[in-house]
């Protein structure tokens, strides 16, 4: 039986992928093999040795100790695209209101008084300070073209939008889903200096913390719309203000509000709504149980932030041993060596490493001994073993 604790509300629908037969799933559970979160702050918390895995039914991870998950040999695992239609959705929503100065509009109309007749004189006569703009033939940056960029950049075009991107890592996988017609940026400068709106789908590290500080908003375009639906660092909330101020920045729209921020007539600041669909919960939940699942069934590695991708399809007979390690020479022999020695054959093996981590799956024809496992365990650079 395994035991999953959950550290936040995780949908039904993904929590009926663990089988009652199989696994006990409670908030309150003593002695836990896995741990489900979705916003829970981590970092200060007494995380069991019980524990071999953990999965954040969402796509960051700054709330997890993944460094020190590392060097425990325990991959954290998160539903990348799991919730990007209700992000791209988000974004689109966010440049309407921009653009169409739709929230300062309704605020304005909420606080209109007197007669129907004195309201409709109001309104024809204040409504000229709402004039907006429109999309088509206007230029859409975008940062970051994992599946949410993606999403958002091929919305855009439908719109009639031209989309410039950027993203120096992009996966071969999210050029395939994009449209062909998206222009390739040759740096976060050049995509900035062109752009009329501009749209971050970047984590938040040292490389993009303040991406968007007061130099950079000085070489954009007047009247810039900028769009954050991220993470709350990426842009320099001081520098915007002071643009929206000086009236280089027409609008700021994000999901992080701010004493400094929620207040500003040119600000747009919603609750952390991004992935706020009750679609997006059930899809994040579904895929990061599944991906625990398969993990502590199998070993299998799907979607971990500090784990290489492992998949080994199962020996029908045997045991299946998984070992983690630190990325240093010779391990593979050490263990191939320790596993001979006690007379045991390999059926199957792969090997792959992520950073200073590597991880193995090695399938053998009989049941493996303690003794052996303790052997392995022993092993210097070795983080984690278990036999599955």
């Amino acid at each position: 039986m395994y035991k999953i604790l959950t550290l936040n509300n995780i949908s039904v629908a993904g929590l009926e992928r663990l089988p009652r037969d199989s696994y006990e799933v409670a908030s309150e559970v003593q002695h836990p093999d896995a741990i489900l979160l979705r916003s829970f702050n981590m970092h200060k918390m007494e995380i069991p040795d019980t524990v071999r895995a953990i999965g954040r039914a969402g796509a960051g991870v700054n709330n997890i100790p993944v460094d020190k998950m590392s060097t425990r040999g325990i991959p954290v695992f998160n539903a990348p695209g799991a919730n990007a239609n209700a992000v791209k959705e988000l974004v689109l929503a966010g440049m309407l209101m921009a653009s169409r100065n739709l929230c300062q509009g309704w605020d304005f109309a909420r606080g209109l008084q007197g007669d129907d007749a004195e309201i409709s004189k109001q309104v024809e006569a204040g409504k000229k300070q709402f004039a907006g703009r429109e999309l088509p033939g206007r230029t859409l940056g975008v940062i970051g073209l994992g599946a949410i960029g993606v999403l958002v950049a091929n919305a855009a075009q439908a719109l009639g939008m031209n989309v410039i991107g950027y993203d120096p890592d992009i996966t071969v996988q999210s050029a395939w889903k994009m449209s062909s017609d998206v222009e390739q940026a040759t740096g976060i400068d050049d995509l900035l200096a062109r752009s009329d709106y501009v749209t971050f789908h970047v984590p938040l590290v040292e490389a993009t913390r303040s991406m968007i500080n007061a130099e950079r908003l000085r070489s954009m375009k007047d009247g810039v719309v900028l769009l954050n639906f991220s993470r709350n660092g990426i842009i320099d909330d001081q520098a915007v203000v002071e643009a929206m101020d000086a009236g280089k920045v027409y609008a700021y729209i994000c999901d992080f509000p701010s004493n400094l921020l929620k207040d500003h007539p040119r600000a747009v600041t919603l609750p952390h709504l991004g992935a706020s669909t009750r679609e997006a919960e059930d899809n994040c939940a579904i895929m990061v149980a599944d991906e625990v699942r398969d993990y502590l069934e199998n070993g299998n590695v799907r979607n971990s932030v500090n784990f290489p991708k492992v998949y080994m399809k199962r020996y029908k007979e045997g045991c299946r041993l998984t070992v983690v390690n630190a990325n240093v020479p010779n391990m593979l022999g050490q263990i191939s060596t320790t596993l001979a020695a006690s007379g045991l054959n390999i059926v199957d093996m792969i090997n792959k490493s992520k950073g200073e981590l590597a991880y193995t799956l090695v399938d053998v024809e009989a049941s493996i001994s303690q003794e052996c496992i303790d052997q392995i365990a022993a092993t210097e650079g070795v983080l984690a073993v278990r036999v599955v």
